[in-house]
């Protein structure tokens, strides 16, 4: 759902017009598409309306996705986790695709409305992602994990490819609103997939042999949580940092790379659309790339697990944040940035098979509350930078893209070293054992 909501927030916008109104929508006659040739394409007007909407308001309306989804992993992870997980992710992707179908009516209705649904959105998805966890807990060996948890989230960025490839040309053609209808009513369809395929854990599942099912099963067992325990990992609080730190970057990326590839870059928004779905496309090979390495490395007894998590995570935070450092210095040629814009995705996704499937290694037992933590930490990261960004920029609208690339360089390079100083891949002494400890 972050394609839709940042590649029709382009299309939805009248970058022309004063921002002194919040929801103001306008209409223009077929002869503005004569700003085309000056990059400024306006041709979507014609078959849908556009809202004056400030940076500030932009900037709030991309991060309501995560607003109500701060709190909600923890009980999702925890629920899904003892109970199962196969209706949770059932009922959050049905909810979440159908309100797409109910976007363009709460645009237009108003602003309140509008940050009301992407909030419901949000606690929806959120199901999905944490409900994940749950699932790979039960059905993923521990030397498979990162090819197949990296398998399942490159999903995220071959849909991210797949919207922002035809959202300009859709926005340009037939109007914005219809790729609500298009991938709400295509969400719906995987809800009717999901149903019928996706099961709890090995032993309910009516399609794969007995001899599969007695590989990966495992035993399950209720079990009490360590929280005193867990509030005092500092292998678990490294990674929830540097999980932090990175989600800011990317969602600062992955929010406004549109916006900054029309108006900073000026590009029309039919090739707009389609440069920003190359770092997708891109990071979807290379984050199924980089858990098959991971993984071989691990098999092949090349380097110690930690040795292979750090190694990952460097890789995909340096690089990228260097890329990011040099972005607002070559902002004069379109085909540089999205070059760099490619580089800072491809190996940003390499850093899956660090942090974000550390997780699964330090407390296998606990796996799912835990990712709920750290899907409230990624979400609270893109609560907060979506807004800030569209603050800084309607300060400064030159030089706050420089201050925007700069704070996220510099907060990936901190996460990075707390993770280097005190991350873990062993499991914690809290893990290994049933325990009973309590708030």
């Amino acid at each position: 759902m972050q394609g839709p909501r940042v590649t029709v927030n382009t299309a939805m916008v009248n970058h022309t017009a004063p921002t002194s109104h919040t929801n103001a929508s306008t209409e223009s006659s077929p002869a503005d598409s004569q700003d085309y040739e000056n990059g400024i394409l306006n041709g979507f007007k014609a078959v849908a309306p556009v809202y004056d909407w400030s940076s500030e308001i932009q900037g709030i309306i991309l991060s309501s996705f995560n607003y109500g989804s701060l709190l909600t992993p923890l009980l999702v992870g925890y629920v899904a986790g003892i109970f199962g997980v196969k209706h949770v992710v059932d009922a959050g992707l049905f909810i979440c695709s159908a309100l797409n179908l109910f976007i363009p009516l709460a645009a237009d209705t108003g602003v309140t409305l509008l940050i009301v649904i992407r909030i419901v959105q949000g606690i929806a998805q959120i199901m999905v992602l944490t409900g994940q966890y749950s699932i790979w807990t039960k059905w993923a060996p521990s030397l498979e994990r990162s090819q197949l948890i990296t398998i399942a989230l490159s999903g995220v960025m071959l849909g991210n490819f797949i919207i922002f490839a035809l959202g300009g040309l859709l926005c340009q053609t037939i109007g914005w609103p219809y790729i609500f209808y298009i991938f709400g009513g295509i969400g719906c369809v995987c809800c009717a997939l999901c149903f019928l395929l996706v099961y709890d854990d090995p032993l309910h599942h009516p399609f794969i042999s007995t001899g599969e099912k007695m590989y990966i099963q495992r035993a399950l067992a209720k079990r009490s949580l360590p929280i005193k325990a867990m509030i005092k990992s500092l292998p678990l609080w490294a990674i929830l940092v540097s999980a932090f730190c990175q989600s800011w970057a990317y969602l600062t990326m992955a929010t406004h790379t549109p916006i900054y590839i029309r108006s900073v870059l000026h590009v029309n928004i039919r090739d707009s659309g389609i440069l920003s779905s190359v770092p997708s496309v891109f990071a979807f090979v290379f984050m199924i790339i980089g858990g098959l390495l991971a993984d071989f490395l691990l098999s092949r007894k090349c380097l110690r697990l930690i040795s292979v998590r750090k190694l990952f995570t460097a890789i995909g935070t340096a690089i990228p944040s260097m890329f990011l450092v040099s972005l607002y210095w070559v902002r004069s040629s379109a085909s540089t940035s999205v070059v760099i814009v490619v580089r800072f995705y491809i190996f940003r996704s390499i850093s899956f098979s660090g942090i974000y499937v550390n997780i699964l290694d330090i407390a296998p037992r606990y796996s799912s509350f835990l990712k709920g933590v750290l899907q409230v930490i990624m979400s609270t990261a893109g609560a907060i930078s979506p807004t800030i960004t569209g603050f800084v920029i309607s300060q400064d609208s030159d030089l706050g893209w420089r201050n925007i690339f700069l704070i996220s360089a510099a907060l990936n390079i901190l996460g990075l070293m707390i993770y280097l100083i005190f991350g873990e891949a062993d499991v914690q002494d809290w893990a290994k054992e049933q325990t009973t400890t309590h708030l």
